[in-house]
C-alpha cells in the first residue's frame, strides 16, 4: 500500500513540471550593435520551493506558449518558428532562438504561458520579459533608450519603472512595478534572485522586498550577474473549464554588467 502510494507520489512529479515551476526569457548580452544578432532563451526553473534559484526542470510545452520579440517602433516578431531544442530528451534543456537587430533602441523579449494541468482542476498563467539594446556603436551608448516600462497586459506583470539596461551596473538601483490585472499589487513578495546563489527559505531580507501601496520595489544589485525577478499570484476561487483555480506568475530578467555600457563606470 505505502509502496502504491509513493509510486503514485513520484509520477505526480514527474508529470507535473508546470503546476510549481516558473518560466523566463533571458539573452547572451543585454547589448548589441544594431544589426547584430542576439541569443535568447526560453527556460523553466524548479520552483517548488517558490523559486529560490536558477536550476532548470523540464522544458516549456510551445504549444501553450507565445514568444516574441517587440522593437523599439513597436514591431513584433514571433520567435517560436526558429525555435532550438537545446535538449537531449523532450523534458529536458530549454529553447533557444536568435534574432537580429536591425533598429536602434530597447527591445522586449517577451513570453506567456496559459493552461490547465492534465492531472489537477488548475489552470496555470506564467509570464517573462527580458529587455537588451541595439546601438549603433558599443563604445558610445546613448542612455536615453525608452520603452522599457511598456505594460503588455499580462495578468501578473512586471513592469520597470527605471531602465533595467542604461545605465544599468553594480550599484544602480532598479525598482519595478508589479501589477495584477492591470492595477498594482501591494504587500506581495518580489524576489531578485542572482545567478548561482539560493534564497533562504521563507523570505530572504538580502535579496526579497514587499511591494508598497504603489505595488513598487527596489533592489541594488551589488555585482555583475544575471538576476532572476519573481513574483507570484495565486486566485483559489476562479473557475472555468477544467480548472477551479489559478496560479499566476510574473519574471523579470535582469543582465547587469560589472561596467555600465553607457556611464564606463
Amino acid at each position: 500500500m505505502k509502496y502504491s502510494l509513493l509510486l503514485s507520489q513520484i509520477l505526480l512529479c514527474m508529470t507535473s513540471p508546470l503546476l510549481a515551476h516558473d518560466t523566463w526569457v533571458e539573452t547572451n548580452t543585454n547589448l548589441v550593435r544594431t544589426g547584430d544578432v542576439i541569443h535568447t532563451a526560453l527556460k523553466l526553473g524548479n520552483h517548488g520551493n517558490d523559486h529560490r534559484d536558477f536550476k532548470l526542470a523540464g522544458k516549456v510545452n510551445l504549444d501553450d506558449t507565445t514568444w516574441t520579440v517587440l522593437t523599439p517602433g513597436g514591431t513584433e516578431y514571433d520567435l517560436k518558428p526558429g525555435a532550438i531544442d537545446e535538449g537531449y530528451v523532450p523534458k529536458e534543456g530549454y529553447w533557444s532562438s536568435k534574432f537580429v537587430a536591425a533598429d536602434p533602441g530597447l527591445h522586449v523579449i517577451a513570453h506567456r504561458y496559459d493552461a490547465v494541468v492534465s492531472y489537477a482542476p488548475k489552470r496555470t498563467i506564467k509570464s517573462a520579459k527580458t529587455c537588451f539594446v541595439a546601438s549603433k556603436s558599443l563604445d558610445n551608448v546613448s542612455q536615453n533608450n525608452p520603452g522599457f516600462n511598456r505594460a503588455l497586459g499580462h495578468d501578473l506583470e512586471l513592469i520597470p519603472i527605471s531602465n533595467p539596461v542604461t545605465p544599468m551596473g553594480p550599484g544602480q538601483a532598479l525598482e519595478v512595478e508589479l501589477r495584477y490585472k492591470g492595477k498594482p499589487l501591494p504587500n506581495a513578495t518580489i524576489s531578485f534572485i542572482p545567478r548561482g546563489t539560493v534564497l533562504k527559505e521563507s523570505y530572504d531580507e538580502q535579496y526579497e522586498r514587499t511591494t508598497n501601496a504603489q505595488g513598487r520595489a527596489k533592489f541594488e544589485p551589488r555585482e555583475g550577474n544575471v538576476y532572476l525577478i519573481v513574483a507570484h499570484q495565486e486566485d483559489p476561487a476562479a473557475t472555468g473549464e477544467g480548472y477551479t483555480s489559478i496560479k499566476y506568475s510574473a519574471t523579470l530578467t535582469l543582465y547587469v554588467p560589472q561596467i555600465c555600457p553607457c556611464c564606463g563606470e
